[in-house]
C-alpha cells in the first residue's frame, strides 16, 4: 500500500528532487464503482490540505457477479480513468503514492492480471486490500468526525460490490492515531452495482413495493453482519452515532441541501436527520432516471444507483436505529494518506 515515489516507473510515475514546497502525497482507490484519486499535503496541526482530486465512475465490477471476471468494457473504462490519474500524479510529483484496489479486484479471477497491466503501462502499483483492511482505513480516514463523548459509533461504507460496517469506541479511536481499535467489523456482498444488476429498480409500476421489499431483504442480511448486535439498544437510546462514507450518502446529502452543484465543504461533516434522509430517498424514488441525472449532485452515471444505495442505508438504519447520520466525504483514501505521511516522518 505504501509506495515510495522513487520506485514508480518513469511513465505515469513521479520524480524525486529538491523542493521548497510541502511534500505532496497521493492516494488512489480503485473500487467496484469508482476510481478516486486524492493528493494532499499535511498542515502543521496534522490535518490534510487537499491539492488535487479526481473521481470517475467506471463500474469496474459490472457483470462480475455473474461471470467472475472483469469485463473488457469495464477494464477499458478503468484504464482510461487510471491513465488520467497517472497524468495528474506526474504533474504534482508526490513523494509517495498509495494505490489500493478493493472488492472488484478481490473477487475477479483476472483482477491481478489487470492490475499487472496497469503497473506495466502506467507505473501504478496496486495492493489488493482485504475487506478488514478496507474497513480499518475507512475508520482511520473518518476518525476526525467522531464525537469523543459518544459511547459508540458505526462507520458504514456503501460500495459498488460490498458494504463494510465497523463498530468503534470514538474516544479509543481518537487516542490511537494510526491503528484505531475496532470493537467489531463485518462485510456483506451488498453493493450498488451488484444490486442494480440483480434487483434493478423497475421503470414503471409500483416502485414503492419494490423498494420496501428490497429494504426488508437487505435488513435481514445486514442484521447478521458483525458481532455487535448487543450494541443495538445503545444506538436506539441515542448513545451511538452512525457515520456514512460513500457516494450514496454524500449524494443524498447534496440533494437534501438542494445544492446547485456538489460542494464538499457543505456536505462533509454535516448531520443528516434520518427522517430527512428517508424523505430524500422517497423523493428520488418518485423521479425518473433523467430527472435524477439532471441533479448536479447525482449525474447520469449515478442516477440508477442512488436509490439502491439509499435502500442499503435505509436497511442499515432499520437494524441500527440511530436518529441521525454524520455524512463523511472522506474515508479510505484519507486513511491511506495518513499512513503514508506517517511512514515518511510526518506527524500522526
Amino acid at each position: 500500500m505504501v509506495s515510495d515515489g522513487r520506485t514508480q516507473a518513469s511513465r505515469g510515475g513521479v520524480r524525486q528532487g529538491p523542493r521548497s514546497r510541502a511534500p505532496v502525497f497521493a492516494a488512489l482507490d480503485l473500487g467496484t464503482n469508482n476510481c478516486r484519486l486524492l493528493m494532499a499535503t499535511q498542515n502543521a496541526d496534522g490535518s490534510l490540505r487537499v491539492v488535487d482530486g479526481f473521481s470517475r465512475i467506471v463500474r469496474l465490477g459490472e457483470g462480475l457477479a455473474h461471470t467472475g471476471r472483469l469485463s473488457e468494457g469495464a477494464m477499458a473504462r478503468a484504464y482510461q480513468a487510471l491513465a488520467a490519474c497517472a497524468q495528474r500524479i506526474e504533474a504534482r510529483e508526490p513523494i509517495a503514492i498509495g494505490c489500493v484496489a478493493t472488492q472488484a479486484c478481490r473477487a475477479a479471477s483476472n483482477g491481478q492480471v489487470f492490475l499487472n497491466r496497469i503497473e506495466k503501462d502506467l507505473g501504478l502499483k496496486f495492493d489488493v486490500i482485504s475487506a478488514e483492511d478496507e474497513a480499518r482505513l475507512s475508520v482511520l480516514g473518518c476518525a476526525s468526525l467522531l464525537e469523543p463523548q459518544t459511547e459508540h459509533a458505526m462507520i458504514v461504507d456503501i460500495g459498488g460490490g460490498s458494504t463494510e460496517m465497523s463498530w468503534v469506541s470514538p474516544s479509543a479511536v481518537l487516542s490511537a492515531h494510526l491503528d484505531p481499535p475496532i470493537l467489531s467489523w463485518g462485510t456483506c456482498p451488498l453493493g450498488v452495482v451488484t444490486l442494480a444488476e440483480d434487483d434493478p429498480e423497475p421503470e414503471s409500476g409500483n416502485k414503492q413495493d419494490w423498494y420496501e421489499g428490497l429494504v426488508t431483504r437487505l435488513a435481514e442480511t445486514i442484521s447478521r453482519v458483525g458481532e455487535a448486535q448487543h450494541l443495538q439498544q445503545a444506538f436506539a437510546n441515542g448513545q451511538g452515532d452512525i457515520i456514512g462514507t460513500s457516494g450514496t450518502v454524500t449524494s443524498l446529502a447534496g440533494v437534501f441541501l438542494d445544492l446547485p452543484r456538489y460542494n464538499r465543504s457543505r456536505v462533509d461533516g454535516m448531520w443528516f436527520d434520518v427522517a430527512d434522509c428517508r424523505a430524500t430517498i422517497a423523493k428520488l424514488l418518485s423521479q425518473t432516471r433523467d430527472q435524477r441525472a439532471a441533479n448536479a449532485c447525482i449525474g447520469y452515471d449515478r442516477a440508477d444507483l442512488v436509490v439502491i444505495g439509499g435502500a442499503i442505508l435505509d436497511a442499515v438504519l432499520r437494524v441500527w436505529p440511530a436518529k441521525r447520520v454524520r455524512v463523511a466525504d472522506r474515508g479510505l483514501r484519507e486513511g491511506v494518506l495518513m499512513r503514508l505521511m506517517a511512514a515518511h516522518g510526518a506527524r500522526p
